[in-house]
């Protein structure tokens, strides 16, 4: 019924970093067949570390057996702090596409930070894992977001913080006036 609206049918398994492996190889192979094309694979409740969902994704991969007509899609939260590295080691192990939130905005403590997500990317060709988001464009975006949401950006936030670039110590301070690229 779906795809007589859209060609792009997503399905979520709700809390899939704590489901049995087995029966969401089930799960996930049942709603391909069904018309599912994107395949979002959620750390619901931010509870795994980057081994357990890298791995997940893996297991994905290896054992869903149409797994070739779906995009694998994650989207991590960020109780642990580790929604990032949960989502880059989900696209290491093989999902194509990360669910992501400027500024990390979300439920709870948060989704992956889109600006962080980019910047490793963009700083880590050697992963051969692409985004084609300008980022030149994300300091001014968060710092849109930030006033339209009236949600402040913490200064020490990577990236985007007001501190990310300063440096108070004089061996920094020295090496960026030697070569600005050191930092």
């Amino acid at each position: 019924f779906a795809k007589s609206f859209t060609s792009d049918i997503e399905f979520s398994p709700e809390d899939a970093g704590r489901s049995d492996p087995k029966f969401l190889y089930e799960i996930l192979e049942a709603v391909i067949e069904a018309g599912a094309t994107t395949l979002n694979i959620p750390d619901t409740v931010g509870y795994t570390v980057p081994l357990e969902f890298g791995a997940l994704i893996k297991g994905i991969k290896e054992n869903v057996k149409s797994i070739d007509k779906a995009v694998i899609s994650v989207h991590c939260h960020n109780d642990l702090g580790l929604a990032v590295a949960n989502s880059l080691s989900a696209a290491m192990n093989g999902a194509r596409q990360i669910e992501c939130t400027i500024n990390g905005i979300g439920e709870r403590a948060g989704n992956c930070s889109l600006e962080e997500i980019v910047m490793i990317l963009k700083t880590r060709p050697h992963l051969n894992l692409f985004t084609d988001i300008d980022s030149r464009q994300i300091y001014r975006t968060s710092r849109l977001v930030s006033t339209l949401t009236n949600m402040l950006v913490q200064p020490n936030k990577a990236i985007v913080g007001a501190n990310a670039f300063a440096h108070e110590a004089g061996i920094h301070q020295d090496g960026f006036l030697k070569y600005k690229r050191t930092y």
